[in-house]
């Protein structure tokens, strides 16, 4: 077959010489437009939302890398020595008796709506491991990539309202928020530039300079010209799969409702104040217009909380704009109505040693740990397991990654039994040997 009528080179002509709206992703940050919806058009057909049996439709993960403190965030240790306590406040909740470290006092304030996990614990120290276990609830393996929970979401329920569904605020962090051994098309869709920046455009909405709507129609009726040739002269599923993947691709970035979605110059300035004008105001506003609008899955990611150093002032640096996002999040949430069907998850790699170093701040520590979950069926105002005095181990209830996420999955109406098959038709299950957490359940 000559390379002009070879469904590859047709591939390559149509994205370079007819589509020509953004920029194909590097490697690990993700998807462009029409990678992801090429490959997803599929999945559309066959999930059918109206029979969605879980609590939640969508997900906000809001993911702190570097593996924040849980002792000056949301497991402080007031009676413990200094050496234990470390020198941050403490701030009263609204669950009874529960304290706050002192930079979360907006978050304090809205504490009768969350579920904080206190007895989180996996053995990973590293970064890297620690990662991969809390976004795809396995220990890492020397044999497979597993799937991050955006991925297998994506992969379960595919898009919805036309749009993607898994987006990373602003880019895909990690490898390990990818799609591991499924396909790649279920790697979230990243939106290539801070929602915080001046002049934030999402990559692959926007038409190229030079591309008015006219002249963008014209190229559409232009790439259904080329299609129907090639289709006469080729019988291939793959040209059909492609007609579909542009059609919706050219609905997607002529979607006002989809443009819509991305656009915080629609709201309003008061909300906008209220969120915050800075980093974290603007990815968890973000969050919010695109699971109400139909993301299942957002993934934003704040901050770097690997504090060796002086942890006091990183936290004061860095916590006061996420506990204004935060804190105002849940709220927006529950008085738009979207707080019971939308999961919010707030997570990091791993917690901080019990001990102050010699350097005032915190090493990597897996033993215990933090993790905050609100809305979507998850039950609120209370506090799941213990640390011990010390924060150096779990004491009632501990709570592995596996659980975690079974109990999620469970929350989206995903049976995390269900096997997934990886390269090789090897089956593996979604989370393996996990258990719901029912005690957490609304």
């Amino acid at each position: 077959m000559s390379n002009s009528c070879n469904p590859a080179h047709f591939e390559r002509l149509n994205r370079r010489g007819f589509l020509s709206v953004g920029m194909l992703a590097g490697a690990g940050v993700g998807l462009t437009l029409p990678t992801l919806l090429r490959t997803e058009s599929a999945y559309a057909d066959l999930k059918d939302y109206k029979n969605f049996e879980g609590t939640a439709k969508s997900i906000i993960h809001i993911y702190l890398p570097g593996g924040m403190a849980h002792q000056e965030s949301f497991d402080p240790k007031p009676f413990a020595p200094i050496e234990y306590r470390g020198e941050m406040k403490q701030v009263a909740t609204k669950i009874s008796g529960e304290q706050f470290g002192e930079t979360l006092a907006k978050t304090a304030d809205v504490a009768d709506k969350l579920c904080v996990i206190r007895s989180m614990t996996h053995g990973e120290a590293a970064h890297e491991r620690g990662t991969h276990n809390m976004y795809t609830g396995y220990r890492p393996s020397p044999a497979l990539q597993f799937p991050s929970i955006g991925s297998v979401i994506s992969h379960e329920y595919g898009p919805r309202n036309n749009l993607p569904p898994y987006v990373a605020v602003p880019s895909m962090a990690n490898e390990f928020a990818g799609s591991g051994y499924l396909s790649s098309a279920f790697a979230p869709f990243s939106l290539g530039s801070d929602p915080a920046n001046n002049g934030y455009k999402v990559r692959d909405l926007d038409l190229p300079n030079g591309v008015d709507e006219s002249r963008f129609a014209t190229r559409r009726t232009a790439l259904e010209a080329v299609n129907a040739y090639f289709q006469k002269r080729e019988k291939s599923d793959d040209l059909k799969a492609m007609d579909t993947f542009y059609d919706r691709a050219y609905s997607l970035i002529s979607s006002p409702d989809a443009r819509l979605a991305f656009d915080l110059s629609k709201e309003t300035d008061a909300v906008r104040d209220e969120y915050g004008r800075n980093t974290a105001g603007a990815r968890m506003l973000l969050a919010r217009r695109l699971v109400q609008a139909g993301v299942r899955l957002v993934n934003l990611t704040y901050g770097g909380w690997d504090m060796h150093n002086n942890i006091v002032a990183g936290f004061k640096q860095q916590m006061p704009q996420f506990d204004q996002g935060f804190s105002t999040l849940i709220r927006d949430l529950e008085r738009t109505g979207l707080l019971k069907e939308t999961l919010v998850m707030v997570s990091s790699e791993f917690g901080r040693t019990p001990k102050i170093n010699a350097n005032s701040g915190r090493d990597h520590y897996p033993k215990v740990f933090s993790v905050v979950l609100a809305g979507g069926g998850i039950k609120s105002g209370m506090i799941y397991g213990s640390s011990n005095s010390t924060a150096s181990e779990p004491e009632e209830n501990p709570v592995g990654p596996e659980n975690l996420f079974t109990t999620v999955y469970h929350c989206m109406g995903i049976n995390a039994d269900k096997e997934l098959m990886a390269p090789g038709d090897r089956p593996i299950e979604i989370c393996d040997g996990g258990q719901v957490i029912k005690e957490i359940l609304a």
